[in-house]
């Protein structure tokens, strides 16, 4: 079979069974640039993909889906399970509108057998499995794929101290590559550091083995010698803590070498019990440049191949990332209160210039947002200043963390959510679209959304002088292209602001919304209708005077924000209307995220499909005026 046909005959992992282990390493070259060559044009998980192909080809070569269920902890790194499982024609539509996932999705494959997308999850999926194949009798396998990065999520040993309390048969392959996003930090870090390069117990283990060898005892004195090969073990290097939870430990291995990964694999699937099996990998393997920059290459956009070099508007806004991470390095040089604490992911929330800067006051928990809320909490009760950045979606993994630790003590703690709204590409697991809702139920908590980058800047001023927990929402890209040079201030707590006025409808938006309400507006201009505009900036509290006034001038109001309309913002309008008696007089239309799931793709197409596009709103707003009956 040559080379270049090998690719091309692969439609199902079936046929990967009929390759020889030559061809199989050929495939891997193959499998390789394909992956470079899609999300160099669609952009996706590059770094984490590349460094997985052996692993993953060793995986389908010694078990069989989908009756054998792999389990792929967060997903970013399925590419390959994906080209192996009837998916290789389909893998140029990835991360695409109407294409294929960039995480497994149960609806997509019947290999893909637990959908992913957060960290830490898969092995109590696996073991959920194992325990579900027991009662039903069954003798398929079970295999959790987890990086040690997310290996750092409290979940994961919750799920390992139950597995060996029930010691189901089920395989835990550790997969080792020092990173999680960015560079991985903590005391498991440094523990999995030192199984791989336990150079010293490795000498002492290879001289004993040899002693032994020329040696001819009893079984009795052979026995005994054995224990004195794991005692050396157990002196020289940290005692595994895997063991210790029941597992067998299997490792460490080079997750590069197809040889050793089909032969330790093949004997983890026939120990009666769980085995771990841990593996050490290359984040972004076979391509220069993310093998240089891991970080840079784990979730990227476009790229050249050649170069590595991003594809970007380099006349693009100043993100809001950028712009969070730029006015908190300076707030905090007129505030040595002030500390940042970011979940694995400094470089991505904007943190990694106030790291360089201050960092005896920048920490990095690793994937433990729980943890990291709570330790917020705990700066805030000594009279710190705490800033926890994080995604939005991944806060949801906090919420207890935020209503008992920050929210019940009233504590002066700064959430900011990065991602939050549509993010697009990654789909429906990583939209930061549930935040509003969510937060606003608790009592203390204080939630804004700037319009634009530069109100960003005040509201994040603004947070740092708060004595109470507050957030601050705002969305993934570039800003809107505002002069971001004027002297920070200080907004009025709960107070909104008149951007336009106008006659019979006003259009109440927060955060991205408000630059889509006065293109509304200009559009609802040309056809007679003359909208008012009302930035709101606070989702709680809401500025009641202004509201009021606003339903006894407006006949009927709209709200518009990029989160779910089920008690969200929109949500909290209506409720104080009602209870001002207003809603008699004052009809309203909310406009935001439907009750659904929304789906990954071009951010143009998702916002059409739910309606909350620039045509979508308008004509919404255009029938609520000529009083169509029922706008939806």
């Amino acid at each position: 079979m040559q080379n270049e046909q090998l690719l091309q005959k692969i439609n199902s992992s079936a046929d990967l069974k009929m390759l020889t282990l030559e061809e199989i390493k050929l495939l891997a070259g193959e499998i390789r640039q394909l992956i470079i060559d899609v999300v160099s044009k669609n952009g996706g998980h590059l770094a984490p993909n590349l460094g997985v192909v052996e692993l993953t080809l060793a995986l389908h070569k010694v078990f069989t889906t989908p009756k054998d269920k792999i389990i792929w902890d967060v997903g970013h790194q399925s590419y390959i399970h994906k080209i192996l499982t009837g998916r290789k024609e389909l893998f140029p539509t990835l991360r695409q509108y109407h294409g294929m996932s960039g995480f497994p999705k149960r609806k997509e494959s019947e290999h893909d057998a637990f959908g992913t997308g957060h960290s830490s999850t898969s092995i109590s999926a696996a073991l959920g499995m194992a325990v579900a194949r027991d009662l039903k009798g069954e003798d398929n396998n079970v295999i959790a794929v987890i990086g040690d990065g997310s290996m750092t999520g409290g979940m994961a040993f919750e799920a390992l101290n139950n597995a060996g309390d029930l010691h189901k048969k089920m395989i835990v392959i550790l997969n080792d590559n020092e990173m999680s996003i960015s560079k991985n930090v903590g005391a498991m870090s440094q523990y999995l550091c030192d199984l791989r390069t336990g150079e010293t117990y490795n000498k002492i283990k290879r001289d004993v083995e040899g002693w032994l060898k020329g040696l001819d005892f009893g079984s009795d004195v052979l026995s005994a010698i054995e224990r004195l090969k794991g005692s050396v073990k157990y002196l020289m290097v940290p005692s595994s803590v895997f063991e210790e939870l029941g597992f067998k430990y299997l490792g460490p291995i080079d997750g590069h070498d197809l040889n050793k990964l089909l032969e330790v694999l093949e004997a983890a699937k026939h120990v009666n019990g769980p085995v771990l099996v841990h593996v050490i990998t290359k984040k972004g393997k076979g391509y220069e440049p993310a093998e240089t920059s891991p970080n840079k290459f784990h979730g990227t956009g476009p790229f050249e191949i050649a170069t590595g070099k991003k594809i970007s508007d380099p006349d693009a806004p100043i993100a809001y990332t950028e712009m969070f991470g730029k006015t908190l390095t300076e707030l905090a040089a007129e505030n040595e209160k002030i500390v940042a604490i970011t979940a694995a992911m400094p470089d991505g929330t904007g943190l990694n210039k106030f790291a360089e800067q201050y960092p005896q006051r920048f920490f990095d928990v690793g994937i433990a947002e729980q943890h990291a809320v709570t330790a917020a909490a705990g700066m805030a009760a000594e009279g710190l200043k705490p800033v926890v950045a994080v995604y939005s979606t991944f806060l949801q993994r906090a919420y207890d963390s935020v209503l008992h630790d920050i929210c019940m003590q009233n504590l002066p703690v700064t959430l900011c959510l990065d991602r939050a709204g549509i993010v697009g590409d990654d789909g429906y697991t990583h939209h930061g679209v549930f935040d509003y809702a969510y937060l606003r139920s608790m009592p203390q908590m204080t939630i804004m959304a700037p319009k634009d980058e530069n109100e960003l800047r005040h509201m994040l001023n603004t947070a740092l002088s708060f004595d109470g927990p507050i957030t601050i929402r705002y969305p993934r890209g570039s800003g809107v292209g505002v002069d971001c040079s004027e002297a920070l201030q200080q907004l009025s707590i709960g107070k909104g602001e008149v951007l336009r006025e106008g006659e019979g409808v006003c259009l109440l938006a927060i955060g991205s919304m408000v630059a889509v309400a006065l293109q509304a507006a200009d559009v609802l201009a040309e056809q007679g209708i003359k909208a008012g505009v009302i930035n709101l900036r606070f989702a709680k509290p809401l500025d009641e005077e202004l509201l009021v006034q606003a339903a006894k001038k407006y006949s009927k109001l709209v709200t518009l924000e990029e989160g779910v309309v089920a008690g969200g913002v929109g949500s909290a309008v209506l409720e104080l209307l009602n209870n001002k008696g207003l809603l008699q007089t004052t009809q309203v239309l909310n406009l935001g995220i439907p009750d659904e799931f929304v789906p990954h793709g071009d951010k143009k197409y998702l916002f059409r499909d739910i309606g909350l596009d620039l045509d979508s709103i308008t004509a919404k707003i255009t029938a609520l005026v000529k009083g169509a009956g029922e706008i939806k």
